[in-house]
């Protein structure tokens, strides 16, 4: 059975979508920098186990990096999914667990890296907004696209409400992915996400819709 390991950094949503979703493996450990993340107890309570490496108890960011790294190893995953992890991880880390490394980041990417998307993507008048599953790479944001969910943006809108149908489909689109890499249809080849069996993409969302 494959194995995969959860970073988290707060109150884990993602994470628990994958968790409830049924994957074909087993969840080693669900990590988090920060001892006091809510998702920990919530992991708890679904009995996976769950470690806290408190990032402000090292001298340095390498230094944290590999103490993550090593206890990432310890649990020997096939799989390692960021979920609401809010560390930027170097160089050293990221080429580790290349090819096995992904992130769900809130937009479409390479729209709106970074932080506040939400908001970027109303300053910038967009009326499509979303997320995207991605491996990660040093850079920022910016690894090979593997799959993206679309939403309109809805006159009224602020930050909040966007959030709220964008993290709806995050929860649909993740568990999705991971699951395509667990059964070995998903791997980076190239510089590429390549997905076997990939079914043909039908239709378009026009916003605003049409008379």
């Amino acid at each position: 059975m494959k194995r995969y390991v959860i970073l988290i950094s707060g109150r884990g949503s993602n994470m628990e979508s994958l968790l409830d979703a049924g994957l074909p493996g087993e969840c080693a450990a669900v990590i988090s920098n920060r001892p006091d993340a809510a998702g920990l107890e919530s992991a708890a309570a679904r009995g996976v186990a769950t470690v806290a490496i408190d990032h402000r108890g090292f001298a340095s960011r390498e230094d944290f990096d590999a103490a993550l790294a090593a206890e990432i190893d310890r649990r020997a995953p096939d799989l390692v999914l960021l979920a609401g992890f809010m560390r930027i991880l170097g160089d050293d880390f990221v080429r580790r667990f290349e090819g096995r490394l992904l992130n769900i980041h809130p937009s479409l990417l390479p729209l709106f890296p970074g932080v506040k998307t939400h908001a970027q993507a109303l300053a910038a008048g967009v009326r499509v907004h979303g997320c995207t599953v991605h491996f990660v790479t040093p850079a920022l944001d910016g690894g090979p696209i593997i799959a993206q969910a679309a939403v309109p943006v809805q006159a009224g809108d602020d930050a909040a409400t966007l959030a709220a149908r964008v993290l709806a489909e995050e929860h649909r689109l993740y568990p999705r992915v991971a699951r395509w890499f667990l059964d070995g249809r998903l791997q980076l080849l190239d510089g590429r996400a390549c997905l076997l069996h990939e079914p043909a993409a039908t239709g378009a969302l026009h916003v605003p819709a049409a008379d």
